[in-house]
């Protein structure tokens, strides 16, 4: 079952205590939030929730993956399967289909466990070949800390690459900056 709409409020209101200068710009998910159409289906316009999974390694650089279909470098994520319990799953499910990294082998970074460090909306093109109309997602960007090595297997179906980034790289302006402010990332 998908995670309940009480579970995305309590998350997102988690979200908020910790910045709430950007409640103004989260008005289209929490509009969302209050509508009897499921916020998690992919099928739900004009917007719905994706979750990514933001993996920082031991030299503090953060994965990102080629997505095929975007044609840009982000950080592994995508829509909510009927299967997730939480949106924490779904950053962790995505992240091992997409880069072969399972759940075990990454930790919530501390002070991070079920709150995302980063809350995106952004827009995504109509897919007329899906059927899809222009609409939005709002993704809930978890962050881990990997334990091991960085073994990576991409899945080729949807991602052409990998790459590691230092923070002040990343691709996500808003990921970057969150990340620069975490105290002492090393020690995380």
């Amino acid at each position: 079952m998908p995670p309940s709409g009480s579970h995305i409020h309590h998350t997102t209101e988690a979200y908020l205590g910790r910045h709430p200068e950007e409640r103004a710009g989260l008005t289209p998910l929490l509009d969302a939030l209050t509508r009897p159409a499921d916020p998690t289906s992919r099928k739900t316009y004009p917007g719905h929730i994706t979750c990514s999974a933001v993996v920082i390694d031991r030299h503090d650089q953060v994965l990102h993956i080629h997505h095929k279909i975007l044609g840009k470098d982000l950080a592994p994520g995508g829509h909510i399967e009927p299967d997730d319990a939480a949106l924490s799953s779904a950053a962790l499910r995505e992240l091992q289909e997409e880069a072969g990294i399972p759940p075990s082998a990454v930790v919530p970074l501390m002070g991070y466990e079920g709150i995302p460090l980063d809350i995106d909306l952004h827009d995504i093109a109509a897919n007329t070949g899906k059927g899809e109309p222009a609409h939005q997602h709002y993704d809930f960007r978890f962050v881990f800390r990997l334990l091991d090595e960085r073994k990576v297997h991409l899945q080729a179906e949807e991602v052409t690459d990998y790459r590691w980034l230092p923070f002040p790289k990343v691709t996500a302006p808003t990921i970057a900056t969150k990340l620069a402010r975490l105290s002492s990332p090393t020690t995380l």
